[in-house]
């Protein structure tokens, strides 16, 4: 009994050397992977989802998909802070952040783009017809144009409206949860088993002129590792920027982590950074949403109030995420 209990020791132990299990999997009892699954930031993700899942459940490609599903909010100008119908910067003009990312590391990202109502499809426009992976300002607008987008006025009337009452005191003043710099962060896990992401939005209302966020840099507002998970964040941008919050999320995964430890584990990481700079978490949040190749998912913010959607076969939901400091403020 001695012998073959050593024996089978030595067959899994050579397994694991020989990478065939997985480290996400490890310690975990084999189950049906949930799919397909798309997950997205805030409440607007219900109606993105809808238009996600249209792609999904037919068969589609989660590119496809997340490129769907946030170019809905990207066109609706109630969203106030992505797309059309966003914040203005200090300036009063829309500049637009977007980047995509598909599961062959495929990557294209536009920052500070203006005049373009779907900066989503412009990056990934970016990914697939140029030797590049972003562009910016007036090239990314040419690039743009060169490409069949048409220019619009994206400043709606209520927004002119915030901005020259904002223009009165020119208080740069960010308060959590609202909505001057949320993002719409997708990621979805297709028929195939693949995965592909977007992120899309206006930006902080009221930034300095050329301010780009996490939203368009991939590995921060974004990551997709096709034989790991995916990740997306929303809220400060500054602050995931420094800790490359959606890789660090991804590869808290790679080492083990299910989802939602993954996401606890980079707010934390956030949150001692912050501390670190002698800095208060008063005006930081930041959101994280997860989803690794089984189609399980997790999400986690530092103030409550950050809510995401899901949907899969037992339909479309709006989860409220726990979080780090468990009221507002």
């Amino acid at each position: 009994m001695d012998s073959r209990r050593r024996f089978l020791q030595k067959i899994s132990l050579g397994s694991l050397a020989l990478g065939l299990i997985p480290k996400w999997s490890k310690g975990m009892p084999l189950q049906k992977v949930n799919k397909p699954v798309v997950l997205s930031t805030w409440d607007f993700g219900l109606k993105a989802n809808v238009a996600a899942w249209e792609v999904l459940v037919s068969g589609g490609r989660a590119l496809d998909a997340v490129e769907q599903g946030v170019r809905l909010t990207e066109a609706d100008p109630t969203e106030r802070s992505v797309g059309y119908g966003g914040r203005p910067d200090r300036d009063g003009k829309v500049t637009l952040d977007a980047c995509i990312m598909d599961e062959y590391a495929g990557i294209g990202s536009v920052a500070a783009l203006e005049h373009i109502k779907h900066p989503i499809s412009v990056a990934r426009a970016v990914m697939e017809k140029t030797p590049h992976v972003m562009l910016v300002g007036d090239g990314a607008l040419q690039f743009a144009k060169e490409q069949g987008f048409p220019e619009e006025n994206l400043l709606i009337t209520e927004s002119e409206k915030e901005w020259k009452e904002w223009l009165k005191t020119a208080k740069y003043e960010p308060v959590v949860n609202i909505e001057n710099h949320d993002t719409i962060g997708m990621i979805a896990l297709d028929s195939n088993g693949n995965l592909s992401g977007a992120c899309t939005t206006s930006g902080m209302a009221f930034k300095m002129h050329g301010r780009v966020g996490d939203s368009p840099i991939i590995g921060s507002g974004l990551y997709v590792d096709n034989e790991i998970g995916a990740a997306t964040a929303t809220g400060h941008g500054e602050e995931v920027i420094r800790t490359v919050g959606s890789h660090l999320v991804v590869e808290l995964m790679r080492q083990g982590h299910a989802p939602q430890a993954a996401c606890e584990e980079a707010v934390k990481r956030i949150v001692k950074f912050t501390h670190n700079r002698k800095k208060t978490l008063d005006n930081i949040q930041v959101g994280f949403i997860a989803l690794n190749k089984r189609g399980e998912y997790g999400a986690y913010c530092i103030h409550g109030g950050f809510n995401y959607a899901k949907y899969d076969f037992k339909g479309n939901e709006l989860i409220v995420s726990n979080s780090y400091l468990k009221t507002d403020g």
